[in-house]
């Protein structure tokens, strides 16, 4: 493996990008759940228990207490 050199100024700005995209997959991933739990509430979506939508959001990297 490589050594790969970058200078402190362009490492700061991908460390700030980076941490920007972590923040936009957070939010995308909260509005999908949200979006899913109001089907849920509004019984667009059949009879699914409590352990059934732990399992589901955990497929979706959720982590269920």
């Amino acid at each position: 493996m490589e050594t790969l050199t970058i200078r402190k100024k362009a490492f700061t700005k991908i460390l700030a990008d980076v941490e920007t995209l972590i923040d936009d997959v957070e939010i995308a991933l909260d509005e999908k759940v949200a979006v899913r739990m109001k089907d849920i509430d509004e019984a667009k979506v059949e009879g699914k228990s409590e352990k059934e939508l732990d399992d589901y959001l955990r497929k979706r990297g959720v982590k269920i207490e």
